[in-house]
């Protein structure tokens, strides 16, 4: 659903981290940049004369004698969020630091911000609603030219993604299969949206739409009634019924919550933008061609996860058709927290270092 998000989601974060102090994402130095692809063709036949996809990166690639690539990691964010957010302590002070999983002295780290969202190219930049109506299948073939014909990576040692980043890393792994050592999704489904998820998402869309601010997307503010409807559904979805009971037990403590989080996020949400990003997952569904996947799989979901609940019992079905693949299902305790645990490796880093291993050349 979301991209990475630190200082409250929904409520203050505190772990202890996983083998490891914590990082300040202050001390780390990420190279910036912005891809430029001139005439770009998205999958509806629309084109944009110039698409911008935003990076950052960690560390310097590594080739072999051969000329490939050997210790890239590519890291794709969430629905609204930024490659910017993987910067954040709770994950980059657990993973990125010196001697951790993905020690950034010896891996290469990437992290776009998927068209769309972060300063990436998106509608609000100026098309509004004439901005191409791009999917799933369009981010990851920027993401993909990205990386071959800009950063000059030409395999990847681990592609890991949390949430749409877990839509999109199941994407390329059924387009292009030898490209990646290792794939870990975390907090999705390799599935069609439809269900509950599917009807949130219109609901969403259908609450912008059908606000009269909203003016066909030429509004000078925000169309502030449906804007609110849809992110109280945004967040609704993202929560953990244990952590909120925990949290903010009294009603007085819930509803500053919700006020502080609403006004959070209505200050810096476009309806547009909106729109498209949850518009982008409509014709999702690699499920038929999930055996066309040959790298080592680590599929990751939390029992708490309202987005992708368990009772479906779909990861468990789906992860059958990937030949090298395994699920893991965490169960609910003292620290997951909903959907939002995809962005704390220290409940999930065991299963990391296990999949590293497992995938080392």
């Amino acid at each position: 659903m979301r991209g990475v998000r630190w200082g409250v989601y929904f409520y203050r974060i505190t772990i202890l981290c996983f083998g490891a102090a914590l990082l300040p994402a202050q001390q780390l130095a990420p190279e910036e940049g912005d891809f430029l692809v001139r005439d770009f063709r998205f999958k509806s036949g629309e084109t944009l004369p110039e698409l911008r996809l935003h990076y950052m990166t960690l560390g310097k690639p590594a080739r072999d004698a051969q000329g490939r690539t050997t210790n890239a990691v590519l890291l794709l964010h969430g629905t609204s969020g930024s490659g910017r957010g993987f910067l954040a302590p709770d994950f980059a002070g657990v993973l990125f630091g010196p001697g951790q999983l993905l020690d950034a002295s010896r891996y290469y780290i990437i992290f776009p911000d998927s068209i769309g969202n972060g300063r990436s190219s998106k509608a609000s930049d100026g098309l509004r609603m004439r901005f191409p109506q791009y999917d799933y299948d369009d981010m990851v073939l920027a993401q993909f030219r990205l990386l071959t014909e800009h950063l000059r990576v030409n395999h990847l040692r681990l592609l890991l993604g949390t949430s749409m980043g877990c839509m999109h890393s199941w994407v390329w792994g059924v387009t292009h299969p030898d490209f990646m050592d290792a794939l870990m999704p975390l907090a999705c489904l390799p599935v069609e949206i439809a269900g509950l998820n599917r009807t949130r998402r219109k609901m969403m869309q259908d609450a912008i739409r059908n606000d009269p601010e909203w003016k066909g997307g030429e509004y000078t503010t925000q169309p502030r009634a449906g804007l609110r409807a849809a992110v109280y559904l945004s967040y609704l979805v993202g929560a953990a019924q244990l952590q909120m009971q925990k949290n903010f037990p009294t009603r007085e403590a819930a509803d500053k919550n919700l006020e502080d989080y609403i006004n959070a996020e209505l200050s810096r949400r476009d309806a547009n933008d909106m729109l498209y990003q949850y518009n982008s997952s409509r014709n999702y569904n690699p499920s038929p061609q999930l055996g066309k996947i040959t790298a080592p799989v680590l599929h990751i979901n939390s029992a708490d996860d309202i987005i992708n609940p368990p009772e479906l019992g779909i990861a468990e079905r789906e992860i059958k058709k990937v030949k090298r693949g395994r699920f893991v299902l965490l169960p609910i305790d003292g620290r997951t927290r909903g959907h939002g645990t995809h962005s704390l490796p220290a409940i999930w880093g065991k299963y990391l270092e296990e999949l590293l291993k497992e995938s080392a050349r």
